[in-house]
């Protein structure tokens, strides 16, 4: 070892959530832990910064009710003054003005069935109804969800072990509701919630999720499958936006001693022998270490960092085929104003979606299948300041919104031009709920795919790393590498490509933590 190489425990490439995450639990057991990071800020999609002069916006997560408590708990995070609230957030679906007053559809499930019974009493009863049948299943998904995946390329009876425990887990629903989640999980979300529900705006609300950073419409095969996991992992949300839980993970690592390195962007995962034994920088300098923690993409972990040599062409193509075509842009709003909506403008909305039917929410998905943004994107709406005054001036606000669908690989290339056309597509859609909101807004900020791809290093600017479909997400990333080990020894992948998934539950990084550890 040369005088300017440091030797580690484990060495971890990138300071998003999950990388975070997975540092903070190998440091709670003892290792000594260096954190590499691109930029010049930690938090990576989940990290809040200024827009404009006196605005600030929350990074790409909006939604922190999927955060998987039990890590942060082990760490003791409410230590380090991570709060949750009791109850999941309430999300707004506003209306034109001339249509309705729209929908809150309110965290507490009674108190949400007293407003949709306004527009639906029929749909207020199979509410209560639809929201008891996801509570019975969550436990067995929660399982699927927050444990180390079989290995399945490996035999003996150690392997079939873990298979054999969830099968008996799916049993134990019981008959009925074992063979009814059987039966939904390939379905489209738009016939799933057609058989519980009538009214539009209720069947669209409950659908968006299950489309975000997807590349499917609710008429799409097996989008039933994203909303089950997504009813499955939420839960109480943090008392503020996502940059709450980085700033917390950061005290907590400070505490146990990891380095943190920014403006350090890593150029070559270094093997030999098929064994890593560090990394080094863009700059020259070396960091050495046995085993490396990779939170950034898989394609960007094997396609760039790893040397040609390092893989074997089986595993190099089915990374390539790895699927992961971005379809989100990110908007700041900087307004001299509270966001209020028309239809009902006494309320004070933190959190919203848009459109408010399922039709629109197809044909918005329709655009990107012909590399064209869509005309009336769908809307997911997060206000920051109604909690963190302090990130705009007083009296006004910030609007952070995702945009969905735009893609990637966009029909000509992603210009100014472009982002302006898609920017002006957004504010028709938002004028028809908020009409006065162009008047106000004091400065903006889009980011298309390229864009996201550029600040974060996300792959074809996807927001998880990979694609949220079936076949993705029951072996992620590849079958090689579904417990987070890869063909190299040492090297692991501890991202939102990785087992459950992308979104903000830091869930790949804890589970990554406990596969090194074991591997000790």
């Amino acid at each position: 070892m040369s005088m300017d190489e440091k030797r580690y425990d484990v060495i971890v490439i990138g300071a998003g959530h999950n990388g975070l995450t997975a540092a903070a639990r190998l440091a709670q057991k003892g290792q000594r832990v260096l954190v590499v990071e691109k930029r010049s800020v930690i938090g990576g999609m989940a990290a809040a910064e200024e827009f404009a002069p006196g605005y600030k916006a929350p990074g790409l997560f909006h939604d922190t009710s999927t955060l998987w408590q039990q890590p942060l708990n082990t760490l003791k995070l409410e230590h380090c003054g991570l709060k949750f609230q009791k109850h999941p957030h309430s999300v707004f679906l506003p209306q034109p003005v001339e249509d309705g007053k729209g929908l809150l559809l309110h965290g507490e499930p009674l108190q949400a069935a007293k407003d949709i019974a306004q527009l639906s009493p029929g749909d207020a009863e199979s509410y209560l109804d639809y929201h008891d049948w996801q509570e019975k299943i969550r436990s067995f998904i929660r399982g699927l969800l927050y444990n180390i995946p079989p290995a399945f390329l490996k035999e003996g009876p150690p392997n079939l072990w873990p298979l054999l425990k969830k099968s008996v887990s799916l049993r134990m629903l019981g008959e009925k509701n074992m063979m009814e989640l059987l039966r939904v999980v390939t379905t489209p979300v738009q016939d799933f919630l057609n058989e519980w529900f009538h009214t539009e705006l209720i069947k669209a609300g409950l659908a968006a999720p299950a489309l975000y950073g997807t590349f499917t419409g609710p008429r799409s095969p097996a989008t039933t499958a994203n909303l089950l996991l997504y009813h499955a992992a939420c839960h109480q949300p943090l008392a503020g936006d996502a940059s709450l839980l980085i700033d917390a993970l950061e005290n907590r690592l400070h505490s146990y001693g990891v380095e943190i390195l920014t403006d350090a962007e890593v150029q070559e995962i270094l093997a030999e022998k098929g064994q890593t034994v560090g990394v080094q920088l863009t700059d020259g300098q070396r960091y050495t270490a046995q085993r490396v923690a990779a939170s950034c993409s898989p394609k960007h972990t094997f396609l760039d960092l790893l040397p040609v040599t390092a893989i074997a062409h089986k595993t190099e193509h089915r990374i390539q085929h790895f699927r992961a075509r971005g379809t989100t842009v990110k908007m700041h709003l900087a307004l001299r104003k509270p966001v209020r909506f028309a239809c009902r403008p006494a309320l004070e909305v933190e959190f919203a979606r848009i459109p408010d039917n399922m039709l629109d929410q197809e044909k918005a998905f329709d655009a990107v299948k012909y590399r064209q943004f869509s005309q009336n994107p769908i809307l997911d709406l997060y206000v920051p300041t109604v909690r963190h005054t302090d990130w705009a001036p007083k009296g006004h606000s910030v609007l952070s919104v995702l945009v969905h669908f735009a893609p990637y690989h966009l029909e000509g290339g992603w210009d100014e031009q472009q982002k302006e056309m898609l920017a002006d597509n957004v504010m028709g859609v938002l004028r028809r709920y908020i009409p006065d909101i162009q008047e106000h807004i004091e400065a903006q900020e889009l980011l298309s795919p390229k864009d996201i791809e550029q600040r974060y290093g996300t792959t074809e600017g996807h927001i998880f790393h990979g694609e949220h479909s079936l076949d993705q997400m029951l072996v992620r990333p590849i079958p090689e590498c579904a417990q987070y080990t890869t063909p190299i020894k040492g090297l692991f992948l501890c991202g939102s490509g990785s087992h459950p998934g992308g979104g903000l539950t830091c869930a790949p990084g804890a589970l990554a933590a406990q596969a090194i550890l074991q591997s000790e």
